[in-house]
């Protein structure tokens, strides 16, 4: 599936924020394991900006002007799981359009809350080692729910497969506010995680508002002990074009 991505107060109520779907979202866990073997269907509403064609083609921009706009429909989110022995065996995320007709073999349960459908995702994006990658996306996609503590908490867990930290990563850049840069920055740095989430943590930095951003990189670049994770962080602000990376490269070329 393709994406064209441009470019709470304390960390406690985020938390409690984040936690909250997980919750919410028991019932629906059991409808998708009660379902027989087959495609169950669900669908929820998607925060403001994103669009779809009813296919694979999924944005956060919706491509308006004063004089053309595009056929990009804003949601809702619909999700396709192929369940096999009550267990999520593949899945499809679609923005907009709507569904064929189901017949035998598929259970559509309708329309469910945003933070129902966010906190059950983002459960299979903690357990499950097939589709997590997918249901991290499709969680970012929730309206009105908190998602970074419950990326960030995965992007930390040494447990889940290497791949699954890389995207909760990606989109923990994409998707956080100011607290989860300072996450990201404590992602960065700690040398206890793996150097290629630690690399993935400093792209993400690289995507975000550079008054988040760059400040983030420059620290990285002044101070971290890695020399390969000091090149990447200067890297991205090479291509930053920040006057603060500018006058950072000058101290650096200086002092050679």
């Amino acid at each position: 599936m393709s994406t064209r991505i441009p470019r709470a107060s304390s960390l406690v109520a985020a938390a409690l924020l984040a936690g909250a779907p997980a919750a919410t979202a028991q019932s629906l866990a059991s409808r998708v394991a009660a379902a027989p073997d087959g495609t169950v269907r669900f669908s929820f509403a998607t925060r403001p900006g994103i669009c779809g064609n009813g296919e694979n083609g999924i944005s956060r921009w919706s491509g308006r002007s004063s004089e053309w706009e595009s056929d990009c429909e804003e949601g809702p989110a619909r999700i396709a799981l192929d369940v096999r022995d009550h267990r999520v065996a593949a899945m499809r995320t679609y923005v907009g359009g709507h569904w064929r007709p189901g017949g035998a073999g598929v259970t559509d349960l309708g329309s469910v809350r945003a933070a129902d459908a966010a906190g059950y995702l983002l459960s299979l994006a903690r357990s499950d080692d097939v589709v997590a990658r997918r249901a991290i996306f499709a969680a970012t996609l929730a309206d009105s729910v908190t998602v970074w503590p419950d990326l960030l908490a995965i992007a930390r867990d040494a447990s889940r497969p290497q791949a699954v930290r890389k995207q909760a990563t990606f989109w923990l850049g994409q998707e956080a506010a100011a607290a989860a840069t300072r996450g990201l920055d404590e992602l960065a740095r700690d040398d206890d995680v793996d150097v290629e989430i630690r690399k993935q943590a400093i792209f993400a930095l690289s995507q975000r508002p550079r008054d988040e951003g760059v400040p983030a990189l420059i620290e990285i670049a002044r101070r971290n002990g890695d020399p390969r994770l000091r090149r990447q962080a200067l890297v991205w602000l090479g291509q930053s074009g920040d006057p603060r990376a500018l006058a950072l490269f000058e101290e650096l070329l200086v002092k050679r």
